[in-house]
């Protein structure tokens, strides 16, 4: 599994132009499923995402997480993140897992997120998604379980 994660302030989703999901301030995560990924991977990912420390303390260091600050998570899949572009110039997908298993996985994750006492918001799975977001900082972290 591959997460961007990216902090943000008003960030919302909407498909066909109409709103589907905001936050007002936290975590926009744009996670890809590759083959082979399964409940462990969801689990650690969810305990990254929730866990890491990309929130200013009172110290102006980065030292709190998501859940340290009330912040939201709005949690969008995105397969082009399993993208490689190492031959040619267009990407392959095929490491990317089939739709039906990779939404099963994008739930659990969302899952576990909410696990950790913290308010996740989605993406349609497989929509054509038009996002905005307001970037805080900016702040983007790579996370590949």
């Amino acid at each position: 599994m591959k997460a961007v994660v990216q902090r943000v302030d008003k960030t919302s989703l909407s498909v066909d132009g109409k709103l589907i999901s905001s936050i007002n301030f936290g975590l926009a995560v744009f996670l890809g499923i590759k083959q082979g990924d399964g409940e462990q991977q969801a689990d650690r990912i969810a305990y990254k995402i929730a866990n890491l420390r990309i929130f200013e303390d009172d110290g102006g260091k980065m030292n709190l997480s998501v859940k340290d600050v009330g912040g939201d998570v709005l949690l969008v899949s995105q397969f082009t993140l399993c993208g490689d572009c190492s031959h040619g110039n267009r990407p392959s997908f095929s490491s990317a897992e089939e739709p039906k298993r990779a939404k099963a996985l994008y739930e659990l994750c969302a899952e576990r997120l909410r696990g950790y006492g913290i308010t996740v918001k989605q993406g349609v799975f497989g929509g054509d998604m038009k996002i905005s977001q307001y970037n805080d900082g900016p702040v983007t972290i790579i996370l590949e379980i």
